[in-house]
């Protein structure tokens, strides 16, 4: 199975999670484990040799990829989350996104000036998450920061919003 093959099995989902929306259902490429195992060596291969030393996940679905980028690394794994969800001391950014305006925290100890850090999420839209996360982590001063996509959907120009000093990859565009 090649990277292009994990295409096709990722579902459309017309007008959710509201009318005029079509979802790219990442689901239905997960269960595959053929598939999984491409989209992990895929990942993999983008950062295999830059040093990282803490993959962030944002939730809840960059969590999956996130873990799996971590493990195969053999860096660390730090959820981004919604409010509430760290039990320690965290630093938080408010942000837009499409459907209105969310929050996202880090604990306030995850990152230091010595990690090299990939910020991972299932899918680029609009950039707002992102974009919010990036600040958080930039907050801690890295070394160096890099950002990751399964997917991104083009036509949303949501790479526009995101800083240019970093090196932004995806798997997949649409």
């Amino acid at each position: 199975m090649e990277l292009e093959s994990l295409r096709d099995l990722i579902r459309d989902v017309p007008d959710f999670p509201s009318k005029g929306i079509i979802f790219r259902d990442l689901t239905t490429m997960l269960k595959n484990g053929e598939a999984l195992r491409v989209m992990s060596k895929e990942l993999a291969a983008l950062y295999r040799d830059k040093g990282i030393t803490k993959v962030v996940g944002i939730e809840s679905r960059g969590f999956i990829g996130g873990s799996i980028l971590a493990y195969e690394l053999g860096a660390g794994f730090v959820p981004a989350r919604k409010p509430g969800k760290l039990p320690s001391v965290t630093i938080k950014k408010a942000y837009a996104k499409e459907y209105g305006v969310d929050t996202i925290e880090l604990h306030s100890d995850a990152i230091t000036s010595e990690d090299v850090v990939v910020i991972h999420d299932d899918l680029l839209a609009t950039g707002g998450t992102m974009q919010a996360c990036y600040e958080l982590v930039k907050s801690m001063n890295p070394k160096r920061v890099y950002i990751n996509f399964i997917v991104e959907l083009t036509a949303l120009n949501g790479r526009d919003t995101l800083p240019q000093d970093c090196e932004v990859t995806s798997l997949l565009k649409y």
